[in-house]
């Protein structure tokens, strides 16, 4: 879907039919915990600000990958002192796709679980149609290699958001968000 701001009401409609938080793996270059983003109490760089605020998703049970933007210190802290796990995109690139499924999982746990996969987790070179590039990203195999080591997670709902076509060059981006959606079917 569009960009990251449809997560908030999805997170909400599926905390309320569950009755419950769930579990997070947010693939991404920014942590999107902000209080505000441009002035905005409510846009896509604050959407897990308040996720985690309204009890939405259990922060110690939420993990994201790829972070590599710069962010103000203060909201750095408070990200890790809610308990999230942050894997940067150059943990990743040290690491193994069967290593970071493994700690996904282990931060994830047996619970109902919600993938969130903003593409500019992946560097501009596999994904060129977003808003908010960042260099130095996942490449499409590393993202989908993770992937495919996450099945039997116990997964509720998910996003594949902040493709932007006019930014699209030979449909380079909507090729990798497509493809991630048709793993997390996969998955399913």
């Amino acid at each position: 879907g569009g960009e990251h701001g449809i997560t908030l009401p999805l997170l909400r409609a599926l905390s309320k039919r569950l009755g419950r938080p769930v579990a997070l793996l947010h693939f991404d270059a920014h942590v999107d915990t902000w209080p505000t983003n441009f002035g905005q109490a409510y846009a896509h760089g604050s959407v897990f600000y308040h996720a985690i605020r309204e009890g939405l998703v259990d922060p110690t049970r939420m993990i994201q990958l790829g972070i590599r933007s710069p962010v103000q210190r203060e909201v750095w802290d408070w990200t890790l002192q809610q308990g999230v796990t942050v894997l940067s995109a150059q943990d990743l690139h040290a690491s193994t796709p069967g290593a970071v499924a493994q700690q996904v999982r282990r931060v994830l746990g047996d619970g109902p679980a919600y993938l969130s996969f903003d593409v500019d987790a992946l560097d501009p070179a596999f994904a060129p149609g977003t808003g908010t590039p960042v260099a130095g990203g996942l490449s499409s195999r590393e993202a989908l290699a993770v992937l495919r080591r996450l099945g039997g997670l116990k997964l509720v709902g998910g996003d594949v958001v902040e493709v932007a076509p006019p930014y699209d060059h030979a449909d380079i981006t909507a090729i990798a968000a497509s493809t991630v959606a048709m793993y997390y079917i996969g998955l399913l």
